[in-house]
Order: C-alpha cells, then structure tokens, then sequence
C-alpha cells in the first residue's frame, strides 16, 4: 500500500476555445509525502492553478488524483483551499467568517467557540473577532482566511497564490505565519507561486512547470535550517545558491513561454 498522501498520476487538462482545444496541462505525474510542504512554480499560463483546482475537486481532467488512496470526486473537506483574493464573506464578522464550516458541519457550539478562540489567537487577531472584513487590512484578512481554511482541520492545504496581493513587507509576515503554522501541524501543503524566494523559503520541494501546455520539467529538494530566523536564513550560502538555480530553471520556461507559437 503506498504511503503517499497524495497521488498525481497521468494528469492532462484541456479547455475547449474558440479556435479548438487548449490543452492546458500535459501527462503530470507528482507525489506528496503525508506532512510535505511542495510549491509548484513557473511561468504565467502554464497550467500551475488548473492542477490545483484539478486536486481540490473544483475541475475534472484525464488522468487520477488520490488522496489517501481514494479517488477525488470533487471538493471535500480533507481538502482545505486558500486564495488569493481572500474570499470571505463581507456580511461576517472575523469570527463568523472562521466557524462558517464548523457551523455548516454541525458540529457542537463549545468545540466550534474553542476552535475559533485558538484560531484567533494563532493568526494574531485578539480584539478584532468582531470587525467585518471591510475594517480590516489585506494581511489581517488573508490570515483570516487562512485561519477559516484550518477551522475544519483539513489533512490537506491547497494554496493559490495566498500572498500573491499583499505588499512585500506583509507578504514576508504572513510567510512566517505560514511556516509557523506548517511547522506547529505538519500538515500536506501544495502551494502555487510566482515567488521564487517564497518557494524557497516555504517548501521541502519546489517543481518546476514548463510552458504550456504545463508539464513537471525538474524538481529541488529544499533543506535548509528552518531554526534560522528569516534574517539570517534568507542571507545565507545554502538559501541563495539553491535560490538562484530555481531562478535559473523558470527563467528557461518563461523564455520558451515567451518565444512559443501563439497558436
């Protein structure tokens, strides 16, 4: 029996245009390990968000996705999703947003008041349980919805660009939120990232997908001190050296995504 916590085997995705089929992503195969944190990165339309939203159930494509063996037949709560837009609910407030869930699950008022005190404490958002997502900044609402994601305790994070629309000084602190967090539950996470240095800093591996249609071209595997803090850790030899050959690899995928036919 295998002991993979998620299985990518022979994934292809295509979209129907109106000049034919667009075949989006092309025959990828990936394994992640229960407590594995793996970033997919590469150039601009090449399959990277499809695949995810493929192992979240959100779209159907050739090819398996299994998680714990099982066969995914759509969106389920083993699978938690974070975007980059947030999503929240306007109409709820910070703590309402967080048991929306655990409400819809049923599941007993005392455990879902714990869940969401401990929640609020973990993001770093005491005193602001009851603002509305309005009276928030963008960093305290992507914590939100990070904190909403984890309410119900999925054995899975699937991340889409989480930070992809904050400024850098919030997206390095909601990094080290996200390593914190990943570090305290070790759970299985699939990050898609435009960010290079994010990749590095986040992950166990990093793949790399080529130009569409997107194919896993070469992988790195990340192992780096993760007691450092970040100030010495991101100016370290071993950080850059392995920095600067991820660069190097979607570098050559966004040239040859630069030069391919259009067509």
């Amino acid at each position: 029996m295998s002991d993979a916590k998620i299985e990518i085997r022979g994934l292809s995705k295509s979209y129907s245009t109106g000049h034919g089929s667009l075949l989006a992503i092309d025959t990828v195969d990936l394994t992640l390990a229960e407590g594995e944190f793996v970033s997919i990165v590469g150039p601009s339309g090449c399959g990277k968000s499809t695949l995810l939203y493929v192992v979240g159930g959100f779209l159907s494509a050739d090819g398996d996705v299994l998680v714990d063996g099982t066969p995914i037949r759509g969106p389920g709560t083993d699978r938690g999703i974070v975007f980059q837009d947030y999503a929240l609910f306007p109409w709820l407030t910070v703590r309402r947003n967080i048991l929306f869930g655990l409400e819809r699950r049923d599941v007993p008022q005392a455990e879902r008041d714990a869940v969401a005190d401990r929640l609020i404490g973990v993001i770093g958002l005491k005193g602001f349980e009851h603002r509305y997502p309005r009276e928030l900044s963008g960093g305290m609402r992507q914590r939100v919805a990070i904190a909403r994601t984890m309410a119900c305790d999925p054995a899975v994070l699937l991340l889409d660009e989480p930070f992809g629309a904050l400024d850098a000084q919030t997206r390095e602190m909601m990094q080290d939120e996200l390593l914190r967090i990943w570090l305290d539950t070790r759970k299985t996470v699939l990050m898609i990232t435009h960010d290079v240095s994010e990749a590095v800093y986040l992950s166990n591996r990093i793949c790399i997908m080529s130009a569409r249609p997107g194919r896993i071209v070469e992988e790195f595997s990340v192992d780096l001190d993760r007691t450092l803090p970040r100030e010495e850790l991101v100016v370290s030899e071993p950080f850059n050296r392995l920095r600067n050959a991820v660069w190097l690899s979607v570098r050559r995928q966004a040239v040859a995504a630069a030069h391919a036919d259009p067509g």
